[in-house]
């Protein structure tokens, strides 16, 4: 009887390798990541905190889980990210309100001014796109993956 574990075929790493929908999303998901870095790095902004700073845009502060449950993140994670928009003055995490334990976010002016400056990049950006995939694969692809982030919230 042999020790040796036993061994993942050729075969089969080049099926993951052209099947596997989490090797796909990851690489389109590093690949849209980095467009949309380049495309906010005149404002030293990186797609994660634009996206981060958009769903502070509303007119009561939200909390930190109410946010990190929106951006598919953990509350640990989503404080980390927190951090450099704070020093920069573009947010403020404050005490909530309604329950002094836990925290709220808002935009700061500041925020708010680079945010109306980083939405019109955005904008061009998802034109862009939307023209390489066309506008109904594109609407599709959201489709798609909005299934995918609700059958995770519901097996979990």
């Amino acid at each position: 009887m042999s020790n040796r574990p036993p061994e993942v075929t050729l075969e089969t790493t080049l099926h993951v390798r052209d099947h596997c929908l989490c090797l796909y999303t990851q690489r389109a998901a590093r690949a849209l990541a980095r467009r949309f870095d380049h495309a906010f790095a005149p404002l030293d902004l990186t797609n994660g905190q634009f996206s981060l700073m958009m769903s502070l845009n509303r007119p009561d502060a939200p909390t930190i889980s109410s946010v990190a449950g929106l951006l598919g993140m953990d509350r640990t994670s989503l404080t980390a990210a927190l951090k450099p928009l704070e020093r920069r003055g573009l947010v403020k995490v404050l005490p909530n309100p309604e329950d002094r334990r836990s925290r709220v976010m808002k935009l700061t002016a500041a925020g708010r001014r680079l945010l109306a400056k980083a939405a019109p990049i955005w904008k061009a950006e998802h034109a862009r796109l939307d023209q390489l995939l066309g506008a109904s694969d594109a609407d599709r692809l959201r489709q798609m993956l909005a299934l995918l982030s609700a059958d995770e919230v519901e097996a979990s």
